[in-house]
């Protein structure tokens, strides 16, 4: 069978069209081969929306292309440029340990970049060696999984395959490399690259292709670089909001982390919280807080003043007239994040439409929530289903105070009390990728039990649901004097 023949079973239709950009944005890739490639887990629904033969992936030729071990002869197989801020401080970066594959074109006319994530060294490694390991790649696998079914904007897991080989890290560890699918790789920090050592007429050419692929409807207008500017803006306020109302916390909202499009990047150190606490910090490297959770708005428009001052040549030949236009537009995000974060937490309480109070009641109940250590997730669970259950918060006065305002306020809206608990029942997941069940899943794999993953992953996929089933999912983790960690792994 040719190589042409295997490409059509499988259902690759790629375009690369990055790689009509300058060659300074990329590098060709090539193959660094492993020893004994293993499927470990595909996802079918993802698959079958790439226009992707399920069982010709799963075949010894379709896991040879997603372990890195063979190409296809339409892929671009290269490594992408970047820079970015990395805890405030600039950094030459770039694809250390991954290589984009192509851009495959769904049935539906979308584009998605295949990228291979842990696929070997690349001119941008800075003296790693290139490669991943089996938990990290299963940690980005459920938590991307889990953000799509929560209806938050990430690129999503296709697949992770075992290497079959070792991998040096604290100790030894057994390799994977995960297929990742984005709408792009494009980051802040690709922005930043081309500023710091391109020309103008090469940014000109990002921004312009930028456009042309996530922001078309405004490739054409007179001011298309402010107006750029002001829709990566928008996404971002829109993208955090999101975070911030199921508990979501990135860990590592470097630049380099930041998409174009606004789409969640990068789950290394990332957690969902439990208790709620504003100060929330997991990632082991976070050691200042840095991306606490509290933090994640005001970091999201430091990342995106980054991005304007990349965009300052485009945006008026007179630079005091370009940074205050990038100034104008970047202002508008704290309005625009508060709006969104507002408009969300409405829903959660069952609340259809507005009022000056709502503030005050949400900010009270979040009050209450750390003053008693409540869970996050299952709070809003409880007042979903008026499961108070005397304990804790829910049996104070104070409690009962608010929940008296609260349930005044619902009686001031003409929606009847069903269709507030449906608006309710959609906005509270019943399910999170709580971090003891996510380590549970990884430890088994790393057994050689893939059962665990997978269960949790049929779990978190329905998040709205709010199934008998689901329900061992939100219970707590034991209580620990440790708290909690994660780390960047590789």
């Amino acid at each position: 069978m040719t190589n042409k023949e295997e490409v059509i079973e499988i259902g690759w239709n790629l375009d690369n069209s990055y790689t009509t950009l300058p060659k300074l944005f990329f590098s060709k890739i090539n193959l660094n081969k492993v020893s004994s490639p293993e499927l470990v887990i595909l996802n079918y629904p993802l698959a079958r929306t790439l226009g992707l033969n399920i069982d010709a992936l799963k075949s010894y030729d379709g896991v040879s292309i997603l372990s890195g071990n063979k190409t296809i002869e339409e892929g671009a197989f290269i490594a992408q440029a970047y820079a970015g801020h990395q805890f405030g401080h600039f950094t030459m970066l770039g694809d250390g340990r991954a290589l984009l594959i192509g851009e495959q074109i769904t049935p539906s006319g979308e584009r998605y970049d295949i990228q291979l994530k842990g696929s070997g060294r690349t001119p941008y490694s800075r003296g790693g060696d290139g490669r991943a390991v089996l938990g990290p790649m299963i940690r980005e696998y459920i938590i991307s999984e889990a953000m799509y079914g929560l209806g938050i904007p990430t690129t999503r897991s296709l697949a992770v395959v075992k290497t079959g080989e070792r991998v040096i890290r604290e100790s030894m560890k057994e390799g994977a490399i995960l297929t990742r699918v984005a709408s792009s790789h494009i980051r802040f920090g690709t922005f930043e690259y081309v500023a710091r050592f391109g020309s103008t007429e090469e940014l000109k050419e990002l921004a312009d292709y930028t456009l042309k692929r996530h922001y078309p409807h405004v490739l054409d207008d007179e001011n298309k670089y402010i107006n750029l500017l002001n829709e990566v803006v928008k996404v971002h306020a829109s993208l955090v909001s999101k975070w911030q109302t199921v508990g979501f916390i990135h860990g590592v909202m470097n630049t380099d982390n930041m998409t174009i499009s606004g789409e969640t990047i990068d789950y290394g150190p990332c957690a969902f919280m439990d208790t709620y606490n504003p100060n929330t910090v997991f990632s082991s490297i976070d050691v200042n807080g840095r991306y606490a959770y509290k933090n994640q708005p005001i970091m999201a428009e430091w990342n995106l003043c980054r991005f304007a001052e990349t965009l300052l040549p485009l945006l008026h030949e007179n630079q005091d007239n370009a940074i205050k236009t990038a100034q104008d537009a970047i202002s508008n995000f704290s309005k625009l994040y508060y709006l969104n974060w507002l408009s969300k937490m409405r829903l959660k309480l069952g609340i259809f439409n507005e009022e000056a109070q709502d503030k005050a009641i949400i900010e009270d109940l979040l009050s209450m929530m750390e003053k008693y250590n409540e869970d996050y997730t299952n709070t809003f669970i409880a007042l979903t289903f008026n499961r108070n259950n005397d304990k804790g918060m829910f049996s104070t006065e104070e409690f009962s105070n608010w929940n008296n305002v609260w349930q005044e306020r619902l009686k001031r809206q003409p929606q009847s009390n069903k269709l507030v608990h449906q608006l309710m029942k959609e906005s509270n997941p019943a399910i999170i990728p709580r971090n003891h069940r996510v380590e549970e899943a990884i430890e088994a794999a790393d057994k050689g039990d893939f059962n665990v993953m997978i269960n949790l992953l049929n779990a978190i996929s329905i998040p709205y649901e709010h199934s008998k089933d689901q329900e061992k999912y939100s219970e707590l983790p034991k209580p620990s004097s440790c708290a909690y960690r994660t780390f960047c792994g590789t």
